[in-house]
């Protein structure tokens, strides 16, 4: 269904019972709502959960922003490493404000939040400017956008900036495959029918690079969130893969020491996904943490 979500439209999937404990999932840079896996969504209702999940502006079947043109990437990255300011066609205080907009249109004054890369990201300016609004945070492979962190590898970064060789869908599905193949975690590998599947069914459901490309200059203009983690009081979970080639682990541990009473989960063997092996134990730490309140 779509809602009205801070003067924008937004499509939101919500499951579980109405009066369920109110948990919403924001997704990363580029993924659609139903990059949260089925299963992992089953079994958080299965806890008690109403687990509300989103496609972020400018991503699946939510409001685009084509109108605002695609940045220059190139320029972006320069004038970040040169430590000069970024401009971006919308900011991701822009999205926070989409999330809260999601929460009123379905009447949650507060929820558990869970956010995950870019959604993470998105989860950190929520939790920091509107604390009333977050029963507890849990933030999945992201950052503070601190500059001394290290960054992502060469072969992650080039995957990530990568191009399909062609516009049709199976050399879009094909150039996903080799996403995940270089960020995905090494230890739990995905069964190449089934992510083949469900990359089809995610480009047949949208394919917008465009919109991507405005995520990514929206990261980059946001620079380090550092100064707003000291404003976070919600029980805070970090999760990590010790893995990650796209966000290294020691992004998780410098959330831990910024966000007051902050718990550090590194997982072996995780990358950048969420590999079907450890959806029990998100779940498991998910829960938990929510029972800090």
């Amino acid at each position: 269904m779509q809602v009205a979500a801070n003067g924008i439209a937004l499509e939101v999937d919500d499951r579980g019972p109405p009066d369920g404990i109110p948990l919403v999932l924001v997704m990363g840079l580029g993924m659609q709502l139903t990059a949260w896996p089925e299963e992992f969504v089953q079994q958080l209702v299965e806890r008690g959960f109403r687990v509300v999940r989103f496609d972020n502006r400018d991503a699946g079947l939510s409001q685009g922003f084509d109108a605002l043109g695609v940045p220059n990437l190139a320029i972006a990255g320069i004038r970040y490493a040169l430590r000069l300011p970024s401009r971006s066609p919308y900011r991701l205080a822009d999205m926070a404000a989409d999330t809260l907009g999601v929460m009123d249109a379905l009447g949650l004054a507060s929820a558990h939040l869970c956010g995950a890369s870019m959604g993470g990201m998105i989860a950190q300016h929520i939790a920091a400017r509107r604390p009333e609004r977050v029963r507890s945070l849990t933030l999945m492979m992201t950052t503070s956008g601190a500059r001394g962190l290290p960054q992502p590898t060469l072969r992650a970064r080039q995957a990530l900036l990568a191009r399909p060789a062609d516009n049709s869908r199976a050399a879009i599905v094909a150039h996903l495959e080799r996403v995940m193949q270089r960020i995905g975690s090494p230890a739990y590998p995905p069964d190449p029918a089934v992510m083949h599947r469900r990359f089809e069914q995610a480009v047949d459901r949208a394919w917008r690079p465009a919109g991507t490309a405005r995520q990514i200059a929206a990261v980059i203009a946001d620079g380090d969130r550092t100064p707003m983690l000291g404003a976070i009081r919600a029980p805070t979970l970090v999760l990590h893969g010790r893995a990650d080639p796209l966000v290294p682990p020691a992004a998780a541990h410098d959330l831990g020491v910024k966000i007051r009473g902050a718990q550090v989960e590194i997982l072996d063997g995780m990358g950048h996904d969420l590999p079907a092996p450890l959806l029990p134990r998100f779940v498991e730490s998910i829960a938990t943490n929510s029972r800090r309140t």
